[in-house]
């Protein structure tokens, strides 16, 4: 069969399955909240996911595409319960950078890979016929999808800084110029408008009208890198400017920044207030790493097991607090635990992160409205420690070990995750 004619053939298919699965969506199956939590369908809503940044990648019409194990992810994932998939939208820049992800997605400013953009309309086809939903985010702070450091360099000539090159601190030092940049913000809003308002080709759906779509995400993790007046009034206006052009665009769906909480707002709870207050936020997201906050060390995982636990409860308690006067739901998006050891190999034991994740998932339906952990390394199998181009997608990005923090549908934690699930629905 011909590539167009196979093409064809899946656009058909999709576009039937998604009519059928149309007839049978509830008028209101778009999430909504309403005192303080999710509602769908009149209801309560609570959830357990993950992440899964590459999907729409997987979807693709690209070499790097691969429907069939697409497919069978998202079966899997939907099979365990998990409906509920951060997602990035694409990277930006051009291929073949260290430490990023790849092919990418917006290749220099407003001039896009079209196989890639039909490739996330054909994810949400996808996740319209398992009822499954995406949490979108548009941007990062990180290198690894471009982001930030891609804009200033489009704006301002600047070669963007790679931590893993450049180092860390040069990086945020470089990254907090995006906060008052208004020329690589005003890129980031044209790249803003291209995708919320985008028409799905396959079929013929605005974005706006699809409850495939959870929310829409300003951001991965987006920080100020300044403790300074002027650069965090500026960091604030520019998500609240997002905001408003995103809920302009689409006023149906759930809006979130992406931020990580109290760690990502330069430990200032007035900044995290302020970012939670922003117009148009709809809930409040945090992300906990014990490791990299130091929670937790390398050589001794397990003995370090009951501090992460005790500092978890407690970030997340305190963003309780906050969410609950702001009226908001509180989601713990993005959170992760190393293998044990601190051995990237799928073949490593993960006893330290299933308790982990145990404690997590617990407080799912009284705490938080929801959990994603990071990530779905589902079926894939790495070839190297670091990814490099052609190798199979994982939940760790190009710039972190492969296997590290994924979760393969080999490892026991898929089993903690099914539990988990189950419990959650019988309450």
């Amino acid at each position: 069969m011909s590539a167009n004619i196979m093409n064809f053939a899946l656009k058909l298919s999709a576009a039937c399955c998604l009519l059928a699965a149309i007839a049978c969506t509830p008028q209101n199956a778009f999430v909504q909240t309403k005192d303080g939590q999710f509602v769908r369908n009149g209801k309560p809503y609570h959830y357990i996911g993950t992440n899964f940044w590459y999907g729409p990648i997987l979807a693709s019409d690209t070499p790097a595409g691969d429907f069939e194990r697409l497919t069978r992810e998202l079966d899997t994932l939907k099979a365990l319960g998990m409906t509920n998939l951060r997602v990035l939208v694409g990277a930006q820049g051009q291929d073949g950078v260290f430490s990023r992800v790849e092919p990418t997605l917006e290749k220099e400013p407003g001039v896009y890979n079209e196989a890639l953009l039909t490739g996330l309309d054909r994810f949400l086809v996808e996740l319209g016929k398992r009822d499954m939903q995406a949490v979108l985010y548009l941007n990062n702070s990180w290198e690894w999808s471009g982001g930030y450091g891609q804009y200033l360099e489009w704006a301002t000539g600047e070669k963007a800084l790679i931590p893993l090159v450049d180092g860390y601190w040069p990086f945020m030092q470089q990254m907090r110029e995006f906060q008052t940049s208004t020329q690589a913000q005003e890129l980031f809003y044209n790249h803003i408008r291209a995708i919320v308002g985008r028409t799905n080709s396959i079929t013929g759906k605005p974005y706006k009208e699809d409850p495939a779509i959870f929310s829409w995400q300003i951001g991965n993790e987006p920080r100020c890198f300044s403790s300074e007046k002027e650069i965090q009034d500026g960091f604030v206006a520019w998500l609240t400017e997002s905001a408003r052009i995103i809920k302009e665009l689409d006023p149906n769906h759930l809006l979130s920044t992406g931020s990580e909480g109290f760690w990502g707002c330069e430990n200032d709870w007035a900044l995290t207030e302020r970012v939670n207050s922003i117009p148009g936020v709809d809930y409040m997201t945090i992300h906990i790493w014990p490791y990299n906050w130091s929670w937790a060390r390398a050589e001794s995982l397990s003995e370090d097991l009951p501090q992460a636990i005790e500092k978890t409860q407690e970030y997340i308690s305190a963003h309780k607090e906050l969410a609950t006067r702001l009226g908001l739901p509180l989601v713990l998006e993005e959170f992760g635990f190393p293998r044990d050891g601190f051995s990237p190999s799928m073949d490593a034991s993960t006893r330290a992160r299933d308790s982990y994740y145990a404690y997590v998932f617990s407080q799912v339906g009284s705490l938080l409205d929801g959990a994603n952990f990071w990530g779905w390394s589902g079926f894939a199998h790495p070839l190297h420690e670091q990814w490099q181009s052609g190798d199979p997608y994982s939940g760790d990005p190009a710039q972190e070990a492969q296997g590290l923090n994924g979760v393969y549908v080999s490892d026991h934690t898929v089993d903690i995750i099914k539990e988990a699930i189950i419990n959650l629905n019988q309450h």
